[in-house]
């Protein structure tokens, strides 16, 4: 469990430094340039994502079952994981109203993801991943906004065609992982 906890702090960690010292972050980003700048931040990030992984894959060998979810809810995930898909597809597809609407919607969909898996699983190393990521989605989504509202950000309008391409590629994105590299990648297979 400590590889698992020392990967959310590195990894989660970077990732929150806008949120807790954002002059920080400008200063380093003038300081070392804007390449050094996204090359230590990605090494960190990197570091970080690998030490979750095998920290989660050392976790689930001693598992320590603290709630069991009901099957709808297994169920019902399925379709928070759907709705996260598209969430995060819509970051980076051309304007669409989930963007539109809330001006972050991967953090929405990280925030999405989370909540659903921590409904549809019960053990504590689940608990402390997807705890972890649903709390730093929390704060980063409100931290973000505030950002964008002092800034005066306004988010160009959606359009139908942005619309259907999140929606597309989300669901094509969704069922590739959901049927076939969830339990490749992760060794469960929701839909199997």
């Amino acid at each position: 469990m400590a590889l698992l906890i020392l990967g959310l702090v590195l990894f989660l960690g970077v990732h929150s430094i806008r949120i807790v010292a954002d002059d920080w972050r400008a200063q380093q980003r003038a300081r070392l340039g804007e390449m050094r700048w996204k090359g230590l931040y990605s090494l960190v990030s990197i570091a970080g994502f690998v030490l979750i992984v095998v920290g989660f894959g050392l976790a689930r060998q001693h598992p320590v079952l603290l709630y069991v979810p009901p099957l709808a809810l297994r169920h019902l995930n399925a379709l928070f994981t759907l709705l996260a898909f598209i969430l995060v597809v819509s970051a980076y597809v051309p304007p669409n109203h989930f963007r539109a609407r809330l001006g972050h919607p991967m953090l929405a969909g990280v925030k999405v993801w989370a909540f659903g898996h921590l409904l549809a699983t019960g053990m504590l190393h689940d608990v402390v991943l997807f705890g972890a990521f649903l709390l730093w989605a929390v704060v980063d989504f409100i931290s973000a906004r505030r950002r964008d509202r002092a800034a005066g950000v306004v988010y160009p309008a959606g359009t139908v065609k942005g619309d259907v391409i999140a929606l597309v590629a989300g669901i094509v994105f969704w069922a590739v992982f959901a049927f076939w590299l969830h339990g490749w990648l992760i060794g469960v297979k929701p839909m199997g």
